[in-house]
């Protein structure tokens, strides 16, 4: 494709009526007076926290059976592939179908935006990274491009078959990626999710570590289609509810493969400004994979997890030098960005069921949002919050 017609794509992606786009900031559990851990968050409490990380989302949420979309998470505003950045990938529970995983696990870094999407739309997301990719200047004799793309399965409330998300949808998204609030709930990839059974979708969260402890800020987004026995804030809220998975053999009814809602998939992207390598990454990933387990999932067999982990720092390497020269933190200074990693994770995860609206899908099928001020109420008074 020449650069004119990968504009004129571009341009045509932003006039399609397809696309539903909403930059209102919804509720979020902060906002109910409810607040999780002990460090700061960054100011937009976003993985846009984290310098020079931008998020650009496609909705596409049209007739009775559209429910999906793409999100995509630029490290930097530099050309990617010419300036990677540090990554790692964490493998929670690998029922899923990630692109691009052994390049990452073998060389430690990251040379595309990462696109979240559903399931059978991994080859549109890579088809459009290769197109933004080989577009970029400086990039006319790239040959091989290691996109990263993540999924889960929104064929609960989408006509996953029809495989709406084309990649010029994937285009759109890269180049309406933006700093600040980022949306979340029922946006982007996480339009057609579902999240112990009620509603998911797309979740954000920062934190920021005293300069004492070093000043860094780790932010991470979140496409939540998992489920389990929900417990937010440490509330068993599923349980209260009478929504759980398995209730009715706990309860002795008869056994239905409908109460199965173990299953499912959690995409996790943890970007942060600290200077760490791929091993401290991958650490970083592992701790975040702990915060699902403070959402009450169990990582069923059906559930992919996945986290992907950067350090938002495109000058650790220069290209075409023979040695590199990184600092990077010692090991003992790990453990805050750890503490924090899991913090903001398990934020983000509760944010995008407090975001998330009722939404009627493929089948004429409803899955109801969260109760979100009778969870509220219920979890104030456990903790004794006025």
């Amino acid at each position: 494709m020449s650069r004119k017609s990968f504009y004129l794509v571009l341009a045509i992606a932003v006039v399609m009526g397809t696309f539903a786009d909403s930059s209102a900031q919804k509720k979020r559990m902060r906002d109910y007076g409810l607040s999780y851990g002990v460090f700061k968050t960054g100011k937009y409490n976003a993985i846009t926290d984290v310098a020079g990380v931008t998020v650009g989302q496609v909705t596409l949420n049209q007739g009775d059976d559209m429910r999906t979309g793409v999100t995509a998470i630029l490290p930097h505003q530099g050309n990617i592939f010419r300036k990677k950045v540090p990554a790692a990938i964490y493998l929670g529970n690998g029922f899923g179908k990630l692109a691009g995983y052994s390049q990452v696990k073998e060389l430690g870094n990251i040379e595309t935006p990462i696109i979240l999407t559903n399931t059978l739309s991994i080859a549109s997301g890579l088809d459009g990274l290769i197109t933004y990719t080989i577009n970029q200047p400086g990039n006319e004799n790239v040959r091989s491009v290691n996109g990263v793309v993540g999924e889960t399965n929104d064929g609960g409330l989408n006509n996953i078959r029809a495989r709406y998300v084309k990649p010029e949808h994937v285009l759109q998204a890269i180049s309406q990626a933006k700093g600040g609030p980022v949306d979340e709930g029922c946006v982007g990839a996480g339009t057609g999710t579902i999240c112990f059974s009620w509603k998911g979708g797309i979740g954000t969260s920062s934190r920021v570590l005293p300069a004492n402890l070093g000043g860094y800020t780790i932010g991470v987004l979140v496409q939540t289609n998992y489920g389990g026995i929900l417990e937010i804030c440490g509330v068993e809220v599923g349980r209260k509810l009478g929504d759980y998975s398995y209730r009715k053999s706990v309860e002795n009814k008869a056994y239905n493969e409908e109460e199965k809602k173990g299953d499912g998939s959690c995409m996790i992207v943890v970007a942060t400004d600290a200077p760490v390598d791929a091993r401290q990454l991958e650490r970083m990933a592992k701790r975040a994979f702990m915060a699902l387990a403070k959402t009450g999932s169990f990582a069923s067999n059906g559930s992919g997890d996945y986290v992907i982990a950067f350090s938002a720092n495109p000058d650790n390497f220069v290209e075409g030098e023979e040695t590199h020269t990184v600092k990077v933190l010692d090991n003992d200074q790990m453990s805050p960005l750890f503490a924090a990693t899991v913090e903001a994770t398990a934020e983000a995860l509760w944010n995008s069921l407090f975001a998330a609206e009722t939404t009627k899908g493929v089948g004429g099928k409803v899955v109801e949002a969260l109760p979100v001020e009778k969870v509220v109420k219920m979890i104030k008074k456990e903790k004794g919050i006025k």
